[in-house]
């Protein structure tokens, strides 16, 4: 029989990881974090604290991290505020409360993390033309030390696209997961950090002995063939291809109609999305790449009757594929459950698994409570379950890091086998 090699935080007699979750929905706040506290007790102490709260508690958020603070322990609190939360019972129970007050409070203890805790104001970028240490210094947090990131986003921040590109340019190697927090109308932001509430990010590097494999389901299946674009000004597509044949984008769909069922032509009216490569140029049946073609989907912002030409909120360039896409209950199921399959075949059962889900998504998607985790307790029927609702979603596609719309955003908690700089796994994908 082969050694087995233990983990170094276990060789140290470290205590053993744990994961300890609870959820509230008492309208005020004061009752959320008695039951929340009352669910998870004072047991030792912790790594990381994750909170997630619904904007119904808006006016009291200065006052949540204190009071749960001097309740529970942990090292370092972060979360943020959401349109709606995802959380686990103390009973096992994982749920979706959208649009009602809920609190969802998770305590990790994570022997053998490395945990770097950040803030910044987004107000003084650094120049993405520049020294990629430049963005590691603002940051102030050792890239050799991370293979994950946790990212949260106020939905006043400028330059979130920016703020994105720039941390991939700092740390590549960390698969980072996350969201935009939800609106409110109070003065403060919608962040939580230690003891504070704030605007602008948040973030968490995670390293050591301790990973976030990601899994982005974007929602969708494609219709028609694989375009690719013959031109393109900025983010407005004129002419797409396919074989010998070049016509503008609507025609190109016009022609897919012919094929769809009355239902699916009905679908185009108000779920067609267009997805945009991401990986590679090779169309199906050339020169095959290793790995399929990933498209990032996007939102089509409008029509040109006179030209045929569409709009997207994707810069595009000639020579790249997109494809028309549909989003539906079934095909987010279908995609989601793939994904989930392909994540539970991995060596690595997860301490805990974190969502950032669209506001788009949930009941008015699925037409029905926890569509998301529901089919995740397929896979994980044990793993504690929380995150948020989100006004846009962060997770990698195709090696690069994005701000999606309509997607769920998950990241598994992990271990790794050492503490020697073990990469993170590659983002799981749809579509």
């Amino acid at each position: 029989m082969a050694a087995l090699s233990l983990p170094s935080w276990l060789k140290r007699g470290e205590a053993p990881a744990s994961c300890q979750t609870a959820l509230s929905r008492q309208p005020s706040l004061e009752a959320a974090i008695e039951e929340v506290a009352k669910a998870l007790g004072n047991r030792g102490a912790n790594d990381l604290a994750l909170v997630f709260c619904s904007t119904s508690y808006a006016s009291d958020l200065p006052r949540l991290l204190p009071l749960l603070r001097s309740r529970l322990n942990a090292r370092h609190w972060i979360g943020c505020a959401g349109g709606g939360v995802v959380g686990t019972e103390v009973s096992g129970q994982a749920r979706e409360l959208e649009q009602q007050p809920a609190l969802s409070v998770t305590l990790l203890r994570l022997p053998g993390a490395d945990l770097q805790l950040f803030e910044l104001d987004p107000a003084s970028l650094p120049d993405l033309d520049g020294d990629n240490l430049d963005w590691i210094n603002w940051v102030g947090a050792d890239p050799e030390r991370a293979r994950s990131m946790l990212l949260f986003v106020d939905p006043t921040c400028q330059k979130i696209n920016d703020l994105i590109s720039g941390l991939d340019y700092a740390y590549p190697a960390a698969a980072k997961v996350g969201g935009i927090a939800g609106h409110h109308s109070a003065e403060h932001g919608s962040l939580f950090f230690d003891g504070r509430v704030l605007t602008g990010a948040v973030g968490c590097l995670i390293g050591g002995a301790w990973r976030l494999d990601p899994v982005v389901a974007q929602g969708c299946r494609p219709i028609g063939p694989v375009f690719e674009i013959e031109q393109a000004e900025r983010n407005v597509v004129l002419q797409l291809s396919s074989g010998e044949q070049t016509n503008s984008p609507v025609n190109c769909l016009q022609g897919i109609l012919q094929s769809l069922t009355p239902a699916e032509r009905e679908q185009v009216r108000h779920s067609l999305f267009l997805g945009v490569a991401r990986s590679n140029f090779s169309l199906p049946g050339e020169s095959s790449p290793a790995e399929p073609t990933a498209f990032l989907v996007r939102n089509l912002l409008g029509v040109d009757p006179r030209n045929g030409a569409v709009a997207v909120a994707e810069k595009l360039r000639v020579g790249q594929q997109v494809q028309f896409q549909l989003r539906d209950a079934a095909a987010s199921r279908q995609e989601l459950r793939q994904l989930l399959r392909r994540q539970a075949r991995t060596d690595d059962t997860p301490l805990a698994a974190l969502l950032f889900a669209c506001l788009g998504r949930g009941e008015g998607l699925y037409g029905q409570p926890d569509g998301d985790v529901s089919v995740c307790r397929e896979q994980f029927p044990q793993v504690p379950i929380a995150g948020a609702f989100c006004n846009g979603e962060i997770g990698p596609v195709a090696g690069n890091t994005h701000l999606h719309g309509y997607t769920a955003s998950w990241g598994f908690l992990v271990p790794n086998h050492d503490d020697d700089g073990v990469p993170p796994a590659a983002a799981r994908t749809g579509t």
